[in-house]
């Protein structure tokens, strides 16, 4: 006995929940099959549990940037009160709010670990015994994200590692951590424990943050000693050795021994898909989901013919980031609607190619200390890609609403440029509170828009956003096309603040 459905989705994190809110927004009959928790990796052992773990230890430092206020603070981090607030934003762990939401809009709930049983057939192997089969009218989604790498280093795995779940589920941080990795996780990781007292000494193979700009990683590295931590870049570990004591011994290329009480493995991720049943429609087992540009799964049975076959998320390995699996989910389950209902798929906001998911411009947070952002390109990437490239690098010590959020504001900002474009194709922040900048420069990239337009998005002063108007300035002055528009200058800036500060001197 099987049941037939309009859509079944594997895997309820959010590209799931996304992907099966879109499909049922559209009349389509879902079922929904999740082996964990209703929400995923992302609510409850990633971007969610790891920021509020972060968050309270960068306000703090953030009122000790400022004259004023960082006489009132005079206490210490309360260790326990942060992981109780990370305890209520993961709902302490129960899904029973995104179990609940589901049912209130009509989708059906599977518990157990669904797999593919040929083309458009979905066996799950219920959590509570048992098996139940489904089939698809239209479409099967699979959304069932990546685990952690753990790499194949002499006693490492011996040694009871830690991955990011268990970092960020904490329930008392160890006195000294080890962290292997120089990417997000371990650099977010490292800085929310060393933010809790905790001795950390990271271990990277080559520089901080390597996708992004040189500078970001170098900015990070110098905020996480500022910390108190260590980073040791250009370390290979070879050997990993959890003791009789309980205690971890980490030994480095050359013989250097670090001791730790815990050792974070954060090198990378790998698709969830060993038994997600791929062979049984063509696909190679274990590894990513290969998609066209509508997240449709090339190469699988049947897809040619008549479309059925979707993998959005980390699973197609686009790009490893919840927001974009997120578009990627609203994308593909606008799509599945279109094409089951047999409306027009330029109808979707999407346009006809309703889930090309573009990713040109990427943006990524980095929370760590500095904050870290970019979208879009770096200049080496630009360049590889043949372009025709021009820079603009600006500090934000030029930036009055930098000085002004806090004392001795340090952080950078970089444009990139397409000459023969004339548009934005990336940009890096790094700095306290960038973070909320990064839109703006999305818009900018996603939008193709002119540097001669931009000159007309007029920033308010004095905002952090005014580092758009320098950046502009470090690019060259209008067009001629734009030179009768009114020409802003740091000293009316200045003027306009009602008292000259040491940052807007800097900039004039």
């Amino acid at each position: 006995m099987e049941r037939e459905v309009d859509v079944i989705v594997i895997g309820g994190g959010p590209v799931g929940e996304n992907a099966a809110d879109r499909a049922r927004a559209a009349g389509l009959e879902v079922v929904l099959v999740e082996r964990e928790l209703v929400g995923g990796e992302c609510s409850y052992w990633a971007c969610i549990p790891s920021k509020t773990l972060l968050r309270s230890a960068a306000a703090l430092r953030a009122a000790q940037r400022v004259d004023g206020a960082k006489q009132a603070v005079t206490g210490r981090l309360d260790v326990p009160a942060v992981l109780a607030r990370r305890d209520y934003w993961v709902s302490d762990w129960s899904d029973q709010g995104g179990a609940d939401w589901l049912e209130s809009i009509g989708i059906g709930l599977e518990r157990g670990h669904g797999r593919l049983d040929g083309v458009r057939r979905v066996v799950v192997e219920r959590t509570g015994g048992g098996e139940v089969a489904y089939r698809a009218r239209h479409a099967v989604i699979v959304a069932t994200g990546t685990d952690p790498v753990v790499p194949r280093i002499d006693g490492l795995a011996e040694a009871a590692p830690w991955t990011s779940r268990e970092a960020t589920s904490v329930t008392e941080p160890p006195a000294r951590l080890v962290v292997i990795g120089g990417g997000v996780t371990g650099v977010e990781m490292a800085t929310a424990f060393a933010g809790f007292g905790t001795e950390v000494t990271v271990l990277a193979r080559s520089g901080l943050l390597s996708t992004m700009e040189p500078f970001a990683g170098e900015a990070v590295a110098k905020g996480l000693r500022e910390l108190g931590a260590s980073v040791r870049l250009d370390a290979a570990v070879e050997r990993v050795e959890r003791t009789a004591s309980g205690e971890v011994v980490v030994t480095l290329a050359g013989g250097e021994t670090v001791t730790a009480d815990e050792v974070l493995i954060a090198t990378g991720r790998r698709p969830r898909s060993e038994r997600l049943g791929l062979e049984t429609v063509g696909l190679e087992p274990g590894g990513w989901v290969s998609v066209d540009d509508t997240m449709l799964a090339t190469g699988a049975a049947g897809n040619d013919s008549q479309p059925w076959l979707y993998a959005a998320g980390d699973l197609n390995h686009r790009a490893l980031l919840t927001h974009q699996g997120k578009y990627q989910a609203r994308a593909v389950g606008d799509l599945v609607a279109a094409r089951a209902l047999g409306t027009p798929e330029q109808t979707s906001p999407w346009g006809a190619h309703v889930a090309t998911a573009d990713h040109s411009a990427v943006p990524q947070v980095v929370f760590a200390e500095p904050e870290a952002v970019s979208v879009g390109l770096t200049a080496a990437e630009a360049e590889r890609d043949g372009r025709e490239v021009r820079v603009a690098d600006v500090s934000f010590s030029s930036v009055s609403g930098a000085g002004i959020l806090a004392d001795g504001y340090e952080g950078q900002a970089r444009l990139v440029v397409d000459t023969e474009r004339g548009t934005v194709v990336g940009a890096t922040f790094v700095g306290q509170d960038v973070a909320e900048l990064l839109q703006s420069a999305t818009i900018a990239i996603v939008g193709e828009v002119p540097i001669d337009r931009l000159w007309h998005a007029v920033p308010a002063f004095p905002t952090m956003s005014e580092v758009w108007l320098r950046l502009l300035e470090a690019l060259g002055r209008r067009t001629a096309a734009d030179a009768s528009a009114p020409a802003d200058s740091e000293a009316s800036d200045a003027d306009d603040s009602g008292a000259r500060s040491d940052d807007a001197e800097a900039a004039a």
